[in-house]
């Protein structure tokens, strides 16, 4: 029987580090080969870590919430018939990754953190200044661990500490490293109700506090009438910091920053908006929903929009298109992978459609439903993220008018669709003769990059998208 160390895989797209959100497994569990033992952030998406290989946990080397390079070690496994490893006998981090520099390089990179290259624009002003990187602790086997793995012989006057005493240490004020362990959400919720994370002891094995335990603490509070005890003693505890929440920019959210900042201080914005009425198009999306060839998809008047991009991107090619600063060329792209923003817990994110130009109405419509929903899960893989060629924003759904979006880095052109309302609208007749109806009507506005596109092809884009909505007929004749 041995040891062997699993290490932060590399998860493609150019990332170096992750970091390690949950933990599927316990000192002392089983695993099985492909078995999911751990949950990830990318500064892309969440992904789920399965194990190579068969054996029984030996230790958790790095926390939650732990910032963590590739290639370093995360989690031991004993595997029958392997080799005992050790942290330093794995390969480093930097040695991960393609192109790695040599040890002296690498032990200086290792000191500061690498920030994402964004795709088609050069390094940000100001980037190259790094910030101190939260790491995860040494790879120091605990005295459980060890013995699990056969490592420590002990000792009669140093017992080994049973776990009920360990939960029982990690429940006082802070654990060994001075923090009370548990997930954001249950931070939150407990700041929120007043209630101190210090007061409660964790059930799990492996100390982690739960929005259960949280909610417990709180019942038996008010049942006792001492439902402010949590919150004085909180606030005495940060020193009447409750007044401020400060969260780490990391993963989703980190990589967004970095990407709107580039885009917004590389590529020159241009914004066009246009009134349109959308009747014809809710109509349509009324037959659409009634009609059997879509049953079991979700049709919404984005859908219409989405097509309709696609077909004045036909049109008007052009408008497809990214910078390519190395090269100095425009590139035109003769596909479309359609972007859609979608919000998230974890930040925005804008995954795309591959080919969506090539999909029919009922395709487009049940690629668009499996992209929200793996979207809204936080299971969004990094390729679904990259590749992107233009890009649609729906602020409608907040019922909002309109908006001056960002253009999403390596892209030309970005589609802010507004809230559709019922408002007057003057409408003439076949005789010349005005009357103003209560119509559908929606806004819709553009924003480009002006050294790929000028106002001409810009104008021409947005007017085409706008007319498929007003009359959806005419994309049988554009199309």
């Amino acid at each position: 029987m041995g040891v062997k160390l699993f290490n932060l895989p590399d998860p493609g797209e150019g990332l170096v580090e992750a970091d390690v959100v949950t933990w599927k497994i316990k000192p002392g569990d089983t695993v099985k080969v492909n078995d999911v033992v751990v949950e990830i952030e990318t500064a892309k998406s969440l992904v789920e870590l399965p194990i190579p290989w068969a054996g029984t946990v030996v230790e958790l080397l790095v926390e939650e919430g732990a910032t963590v390079d590739v290639g370093s070690p995360i989690v031991s496994i004993e595997v029958e018939g392997a080799e005992s490893e050790t942290p330093s006998s794995t390969p480093a981090a930097d040695t991960a990754v393609q192109g790695a520099a040599p040890d002296s390089q690498a032990a200086k990179e290792d000191e500061e953190e690498r920030v994402a290259n964004l795709v088609g624009y050069g390094a940000v002003a100001g980037s190259t200044q790094r910030r101190a990187r939260r790491t995860a602790p040494p790879a120091t086997p605990s005295r459980k661990s060890a013995e699990l793995a056969g490592q420590v012989t002990g000792s009669a006057d140093t017992p080994q500490p049973k776990s009920a005493e360990l939960a029982g240490q990690v429940a006082g004020s802070a654990d060994k490293r001075g923090k009370v362990l548990a997930k954001p959400p249950v931070r939150k919720f407990a700041k929120d109700n007043g209630v101190d994370l210090s007061a409660i002891t964790p059930s799990r094995p492996d100390g982690v506090i739960t929005r259960a335990e949280v909610e417990a603490h709180l019942t038996s509070l008010v049942e006792t009438g001492r439902s402010d005890v949590g919150a004085a003693t909180s606030a005495e505890t940060r020193g009447g910091a409750e007044r401020e929440t400060r969260t780490p920019i990391k993963g989703v959210r980190k990589m967004t920053a970095q990407a709107m900042a580039g885009s917004a201080f590389t590529a020159p914005h241009v914004t066009e908006f246009i009134t349109v009425d959308m009747t014809r198009t809710m109509e349509l999306v009324d037959r659409l929903k009634a009609d059997r060839e879509f049953k079991g998809v979700k049709v919404t008047p984005l859908l219409v929009l989405a097509k309709a991009l696609c077909v004045a991107v036909k049109r008007n090619p052009e408008i497809n298109a990214s910078w390519d600063e190395t090269a100095q060329e425009i590139v035109v792209k003769h596909y479309v992978n359609l972007g859609i923003a979608a919000s998230t817990p974890r930040g925005l994110i804008v995954p795309n459609i591959k080919d969506a130009d090539r999909m029919n109405l009922r395709e487009l419509a049940e690629a668009m439903g499996s992209l929200v929903e793996t979207a809204r899960e936080g299971k969004t893989p990094p390729a679904d993220m990259s590749g992107g060629s233009i890009t649609i924003t729906n602020v409608g759904v907040f019922g909002v008018d309109n908006g001056t979006p960002i253009i999403n880095p390596g892209e030309a052109a970005i589609l802010c669709f507004g809230a559709v309302r019922k408002m007057p609208w003057v409408v003439t007749d076949a005789s010349g003769k005005d009357t103003i109806v209560p119509r559908q009507v929606t806004q819709l506005s553009l924003a480009f990059d002006h050294r790929l596109v000028d106002g001409d092809l810009g104008s021409r884009f947005l007017a085409d998208v706008a007319a498929l909505l007003e009359d959806p007929g005419k994309a049988l004749v554009w199309g």
